[in-house]
């Protein structure tokens, strides 16, 4: 029988995880797509795909040009337009489609969350007086943080951004997650923090960051998650490797 070809939609930890656990099985031919954001993604298995496709259209298209059986959508949380695509272009290619949608965070006893709905009302939130803020919700979107210039902002990235898209005062430090609790306590009270901006993306590789705040009881601007288009979905690596197998199953008994 041949291998299952199978098309992961990449941007997040879940994206990498499954990728990593169906290497070398041989049931599943993997090809993982990423949007090409990143200059030097890390290195996984499988064949790698980069730049986008050509919305819901090119992605349907590719589907069926290469005979894909199934879709795994693990972008990022906040990847709104790419998982409508996927979802048409799925239906329209007449191929299975899983979501990992991974639950968001939520405020626990201590927390001082400001819950904010975008960016724009993310920068208004952190308020007139100057503060030192650390800004943590990706280089592609800090440009709304540009009318508020009398903060001085922390901005972590795995890559540095854009000049034009930076506020005056900052200091860019470069990095890639997961981040661990004394690190995170540490960064927060040698850069003399004062508030977190960040996005409800949930998952455990950046909640660290809001653990620091709550044990030094700084309060964090939190964007909300958007809603998001409905798919059949899972909220772990381990159910979508289940849904897999049930596929494969399947497949291999008719």
């Amino acid at each position: 029988m041949k291998p299952l070809k199978l098309l992961i939609l990449g941007g997040s930890g879940e994206a990498a995880d499954l990728a990593r656990a169906l290497d070398g099985d041989a049931r599943y031919e993997v090809t993982l797509s990423l949007a090409g954001r990143t200059a030097e993604p890390a290195a996984l298995p499988g064949r790698l795909l980069t730049g986008g496709f050509g919305g819901a259209e090119g992605l349907a298209r590719v589907l069926g040009e290469e005979r894909f059986n199934l879709v795994i959508d693990a972008t990022h949380p906040f990847a709104v337009q790419i998982k409508a695509n996927a979802i048409k272009a799925a239906r329209a290619a007449g191929v299975p489609l899983l979501a990992i949608r991974r639950p968001a965070w939520v405020p626990r006893d201590g927390d001082r969350w400001i819950v904010v709905e975008n960016l724009e009302a993310a920068a208004d939130a952190i308020g007139e007086r100057p503060r030192r803020v650390f800004l943590t919700t990706g280089r592609m979107e800090l440009a709304p943080f540009r009318s508020a210039p009398q903060h001085f902002y922390i901005v972590r990235s795995v890559e540095a951004p854009s000049p034009r898209e930076l506020p005056p005062r900052v200091e860019l430090i470069a990095a890639r997650g997961p981040f661990r609790l004394e690190d995170e306590k540490a960064l927060l009270a040698e850069r003399k923090i004062e508030v977190i901006v960040t996005k409800n993306s949930g998952g455990a590789g950046a909640e660290a960051k809001l653990e620091a705040a709550r044990s030094l009881s700084l309060p964090v601007i939190m964007v909300t998650r958007p809603d998001l288009p409905e798919a059949p979905s899972v909220e772990t690596v381990a159910d979508a490797l289940a849904w897999l197998e049930r596929h494969h199953d399947s497949t291999s008994s008719t």
